[in-house]
Order: C-alpha cells, then structure tokens, then sequence
C-alpha cells in the first residue's frame, strides 16, 4: 500500500486538471435544456472509466438521463464493493449570488469554487482516481462496480427500475458512497445513519369563493386562519409532535452512541452567530446535535393563499396551502407516517373547513451498525490517512437511494464522505477544498484493503 501516497504526488495534477475539465460542463439534471451537457457528462464520465482500467463500461439510457456501469471482477472469491455516484448537479440559480462563474472553476485559498464541485463530481471522481491507482500498481483486492446515475438531484426517479431490472449485474456485498461530509478536516467523521423522509401537502378549504372580508369577515371561517391554527397544534410546548402514534416505531439511540457522538465539537454560540440567531429550539432532553439529527421532525416548507401581489386586495380566500416535511428516524416508515399524518390533519379539521392532505414523495430511514465488518474496515480506512480515529456521525439529511439500494439489493451502504458542512451546496459558491479531494484518493484504496482482510 506504499503506492499511494507517491502516485497521487506523481498524478496529483493531472488528477485535478480532469476533474476541472468535468465541472466545466453543465449538468444540470433539473433544466431541459442542458439535457445534451448532461448526456456529455455521462459520456465523460465511462470515458474515465475505461481509461482507469474498468471493463464492461456502459451508458444505459433511461427515460430521463443516462446511468453509467462500470466494473473490474478480479476473483468470483473475493467480496464486491458498488460503488455509486452521481454526476448530475443542481441549478446555479441565482447566478448573480456567485462570486466567479459556476462552471467556470477556479481555485481561491486552496478550494475549488464550481457547482458540483463537492456534491458530487469532486467526491465521485475520487472513486476513479483511486480505483487508478489500486489498477495501475495491481493492487486492487477486491471486486468492483460502479454505478453513476444523472438524476439524484431530481429525486433518480428511474434508478429503482434500472436497479430492479439489473439485479445480477449490481449483485454485491456492499455499497460505498461519497455524498456526505466530514466534521472537519482534523476531525474526520463517518456517516452510520440519515433520516428518512416524508413530504406532504395540505389544503383547507372554507367558503366555495373567495369573498369580500368586510363584507363575511367575522361570520365565515378563514381557512389561512384556520390553517395556522392546526399546524400550530402539530408540536406542542416541548417540541413533540402530536400527530397520533407518530412515535411508536422510533427506536431509541443507546446512551453509549449518544456519548459517543457528544464527542463532536460544536460551539453553540458559534452556531447562533452563524445562523444570525438568539436561541436554539427544539425538543426538550435533547442537544442541537442530537435535534438535527436523531429525532424526528415536523417542519412547514411553504405556506400560502389569499392575495400577496403588490398593494392591498380585502379577501377572505377560499383556500388555504402548506407544503409540509417530516424527517424520520430507525423504526418510522415514510408510508406509515403519511398515514398517520393524514389521519391526524383530517381528525383536528374544525366543521367549517374541508380539508384534503397529498402524500408527495418519502424516503426511509438508515443506520449502519458500528460492528458491521465494512463499517470497521472504513473506520480504520480513515484513521490510517487522517491519523485520528474517526467520529461515528449520524446525519440530518436524507439519502433515499441508500434504503432502496438495502431494499433490492440486499446489501448494506457505507457512507464515507469528505465534504464539509461549509462547502455550499446546492448554494452559490460551492466549493471542495484541494485538501478534501486528495485525502479521499487516499483513503479509499485503505477501505478496500481493509475490508479484504476482513473478509
């Protein structure tokens, strides 16, 4: 494994000129009219596959954008790592917010500024370079695929039938991926759980027209009033949600793994002072940490109806609007809660509105036990490259490709990410710093060696 460190000294610039190179074209999953750019950068991508010595290297069109396979089987024996990605980014909306054009990138104080930079060109293509290496100096233990898929920031609405339709040729042992962050570049930190999710839209509806508010103000319900008023009974006091047995599935995280994760550093006034706030709320008996990431939540993502154009219109509207999210932990479902959830909105509607709850899109849970054999061999991976033992992290957001992966394919996901919590995306100015990039090149050849040990 000496190989590592004089290979990537030996290609480093090579390595940051192809993934310059990439950034530049506009993958932009969510806007038809980069539907070509995101076809290049597919294209791009099995490119540099094949060159880094893949075998099988595919572009399997969907009825969105394309998914790209790739593959080294060196020995049926041995155990196989998936490794997914996605290559698609988000809208650089709104342009003006950038401080150098978004697929322009350019290098300032030692981090790249480009949207995908971090999520998820910069981390997938860590994968490539390090499957390089491991291929050029024949050092590759085990089994690999790759699957990198051009729709993950528009929900990869085609990946689960590509998934149920390749079965045998995704078959594997484990998963990894890079599409998480690190606590800090001196405090590594591994991802072993996300919340799932569960999105939902509400309408209440009052009279059958919008009407005059002076004229049936104070005698008619309105519904925005009304509105308001039940999604406030939605969390009480100390912060529990009283949506009927919303609960009942949670699994409690063991005070062992809450004192193991209280050993990451944050500075609460800090975090006030970034947010531009005066105090924290959430959950009573719980940290902002553990809030934000190993508990449930309810949050209102918009909210509208009646007049908001400019000046003043007097209307009492007909109806009423939220969009409103639920983050979930082990245990819940996204189908259970959404039942749950409707049957509670329904069941505190006053007499004088109707109501009607949509049940968009969820996603499920995921832990990752900490004595799982991979889980292990990506906690040495990092300790070895960063000289620290890394921080057992569980996060906010949700991945819902990780359960579907666990659902068809049986096998398990390690998430092993190095952005930082800073590195802006889906925001303007994203960026990954030069050091998150080199250091993943790094650890990823010792996670396949350590899990080849192991298995």
């Amino acid at each position: 494994m000496d190989f590592i460190g004089n290979y990537i000294e030996t290609h480093k610039d090579r390595m940051l000129d192809e993934l310059m190179e990439v950034l530049r074209i506009p993958s932009v999953s969510a806007d038809p009219k980069y539907k070509g750019d995101v076809e290049k950068t597919a294209q791009w991508m099995a490119e540099k596959l094949r060159a880094s010595g893949a075998d099988d290297v595919e572009v399997f069109p969907t009825d969105g954008h394309p998914i790209v396979f790739g593959q080294k089987l060196i020995d049926p024996s041995k155990p196989t790592v998936l490794v997914y990605g996605h290559y698609d980014v988000q809208p650089a909306d709104p342009v003006e917010l950038w401080t150098s054009p978004p697929f322009e990138p350019v290098i300032k104080d030692g981090k790249i500024y480009a949207r995908g930079a971090c999520d998820d060109k910069g981390q997938v293509y860590m994968h490539l370079k390090a499957f390089e290496a491991m291929m050029a100096n024949n050092a590759l233990p085990v089994n690999v695929k790759f699957i990198i898929e051009g729709e993950e920031e528009v929900g990869s609405e085609h990946l689960e039938g590509f998934i149920k339709a390749n079965k045998d040729k995704l078959s594997c042992d484990v998963i990894l991926i890079s599409d998480t962050s690190i606590v800090a570049n001196d405090v590594p930190s591994i991802t072993t759980g996300l919340r799932g999710l569960c999105y939902m839209e509400v309408e209440v509806t009052g009279p059958n027209r919008d009407l005059h508010s002076g004229v049936y103000g104070g005698g008619v319900a309105n519904p925005i009033n009304t509105l308001c008023d039940m999604i406030a009974s939605l969390i009480d006091e100390k912060g529990h949600i009283t949506v009927e047995g919303f609960y009942d599935d949670v699994i409690l995280v063991s005070d062992a793994e809450r004192a193991e994760m209280a050993k990451t550093p944050f500075n609460l006034e800090a975090y006030k002072k970034d947010l531009g706030i005066d105090e924290v709320k959430g959950e009573e008996g719980y940290t902002t940490l553990e809030r934000v990431s190993i508990r449930p939540t309810l949050d209102v993502n918009g909210i509208w109806g009646g007049y908001t154009g400019e000046g003043s219109k007097t209307v009492l509207p007909s109806k009423a609007h939220a969009k409103i999210s639920m983050r979930l932990v082990p245990g819940q479902t996204a189908e259970k809660t959404a039942q749950l959830f409707a049957a509670h909105f329904n069941k505190i509607a006053p007499p004088y509105v109707k109501v009607k709850v949509t049940n968009h899109h969820g996603g499920e849970p995921v832990v990752v036990p900490l004595d799982f054999p991979p889980m292990q061999a990506a906690m040495k991976a990092m300790e070895k490259s960063f000289g620290i033992t890394p921080i057992p992290t569980r996060e906010g957001g949700s991945i819902p490709i990780v359960a579907l992966f666990e659902s068809v394919l049986g096998a398990k996901s390690i998430l092993m990410g190095f952005g930082l919590n800073s590195d802006a995306i889906h925001s303007p100015n994203e960026h990954y710093g030069l050091f998150n990039y080199y250091k993943g090149i790094e650890t990823i050849p010792w996670f396949f060696h350590y899990y080849a040990e192991m298995s």
